[in-house]
């Protein structure tokens, strides 16, 4: 999930003010460190601060640990990302302790029937056993079975530089069960970082690179051929909103323009598209792909609602036209009103800029998806029952199944296991996937980055998040 966090570079004026929930403050951040009117900046550790409703005063300060800026090449070995309890932070870069294989560009040196409710990777070849994953009324169809399935978020996965790794983390997250995995289908760069390191897009003004090579889209190649191995099925997903692995910030340190104004830059959506058409074509016959996503937790602040709408329309068409055989879903929080809804923030259009209820009725969305992190949007953490069931609702409304995509919490047992049930038991939800799975790597013998919410592979919290939840799904859907 990642945080309201600016959308500014680094050449961001300091002392704009931030909007309300944004990021203000932690480790590498430079964007605006003042909260707007009625709000105030609130550091909750290190790595962290955002704006939360309050009349303090609404400075805080930054750490100064911040990666360096370079004007050549830069690389980043060891370096995972960090996901702070108040789960609302982009991923920022930090080094574990130990060798890690996770490695990644700096990002700031760069610009049927229904079922009731009641009831070592080898280079993908882009083909796979299984069939396509789609949607069934109001479930998901795997393989030809129709019913609520659970999975995690490995954003990571695709980083690895080893295929021994991808293949244990992908063994480890089948024998548990879980299915559906989401993953960075991106990792943008605006200066090509020293070899060794994984980039898969270069943005440049003058000549944008697709990087097919061994450190480049061959590394979501092993993820494939790792999800066609073992079962599983994959997120791909396209761009961040967010700055961390580039996102939509490198475009426009590349092309110009703004973060609310990418959606509509002819440049910059030429480039997108261009990108979405390198990954779709590898891997428009492999089943392991179960949905293709437009963005992480795309947003437009200010914006009409037709921005976002428009542009997921339009991008979903050209997906569609590029690929019959896949899903295609949008990757969003699920702002906006909805019918239920207490009226608090997240259910306004100020939260994205759009309306989540508008945006699923896109013929050219299979699916809706919506994330719940309660306490970065100024909620108790009882209101995420609510969000789940007034989602349930508005898909049902639609016609279509919801994936709750993203949810987590600092006691994740404590927090998210009633989340967990009333998904399980809300009509129109379809399935879950946690923030974030955590694994040990055979190649280095370290663990990968634990932020706050990682579920570690059989570690403290594995059985009460994973392996219980898996039981009550197969005990509804035996």
């Amino acid at each position: 999930m990642k945080g309201l966090v600016s959308f500014s570079l680094l050449t961001a004026i300091a002392a704009a003010q931030q909007s309300p929930y944004g990021q203000c403050a932690g480790s590498g951040y430079t964007g605006a460190t003042s909260c707007t009117t009625g709000y105030t900046c609130t550091s909750y550790n290190p790595y962290y601060g955002q704006c939360v409703p309050g009349t303090a005063s609404a400075t805080a300060t930054s750490s100064t640990s911040s990666t360096s800026v370079k004007t050549t090449t830069t690389s980043a070995t060891s370096v995972v990302s960090l996901r702070p309890s108040t789960l609302q932070t982009s991923r920022l870069g930090f080094v574990t302790s130990g060798s890690s294989s996770v490695s990644t560009p700096t990002t700031t040196s760069k610009t049927s029937s229904t079922p009731s409710k009641t009831s070592t990777a080898p280079a993908s070849t882009g083909t796979s056993t299984g069939s396509f994953a789609k949607t069934d009324g109001l479930f998901f169809n795997i393989d030809g079975v129709t019913k609520y399935y659970a999975g995690t978020n490995c954003y990571w996965c695709g980083f690895l530089t080893e295929d021994e790794d991808v293949d244990k983390v992908f063994s480890d997250m089948a024998a548990a069960d879980l299915k559906i995995i989401r993953v960075w289908g991106f990792n943008d760069v605006t200066t090509i970082p020293s070899s060794g390191t994984v980039w898969y897009q270069h943005l440049s003004s003058t000549n944008s690179t697709i990087n097919t090579g061994a450190d480049g889209l061959e590394r979501l190649d092993a993820v494939v051929a790792a999800a066609e191995t073992h079962g599983l099925k994959l997120i791909i997903n396209f761009v961040n909103n967010w700055s961390d692995y580039g996102g939509i910030a490198a475009y426009v340190s590349a092309f110009g323009g703004s973060s609310t104004t990418w959606y509509t830059d002819a440049t910059s959506q030429a480039q997108y598209q261009k990108y979405i058409q390198a990954v779709v074509s590898r891997y428009t016959t492999s089943t392991a792909v179960f949905s293709w996503e437009l963005a992480n937790e795309p947003r437009c602040s200010g914006c009409d609602t037709s921005v976002i709408y428009n542009w997921a329309k339009n991008t979903s068409e050209y997906i569609k036209s590029l690929d019959s055989n896949h899903m295609v879903t949008l990757g969003d929080e699920g702002f906006g009103p909805l019918d239920g809804g207490d009226g608090s923030y997240p259910y306004t259009t100020s939260a994205g800029g759009y309306v989540w209820a508008d945006n699923i009725n896109i013929t050219t969305l299979d699916f809706a998806t919506f994330h719940l992190y309660p306490d970065s949007w100024g909620q108790a953490y009882d209101w995420g029952n609510l969000w789940v069931t007034t989602h349930g609702a508005g898909c049902v409304a639609a016609g279509k199944p919801c994936l709750l995509e993203e949810y987590g919490g600092d006691n994740n047992c404590t927090i998210e296991n009633p989340w967990q049930e009333t998904a399980l038991n809300t009509t129109g939800i379809a399935g879950d996937l946690f923030w974030q799975y955590g694994d040990t790597l055979p190649s280095s013998g370290s663990q990968t980055s634990q932020d706050g919410n990682t579920v570690f592979y059989n570690g403290t919290n594995w059985d009460c998040m994973v392996t219980e939840h898996i039981a009550a799904i197969n005990a509804l859907y035996p």
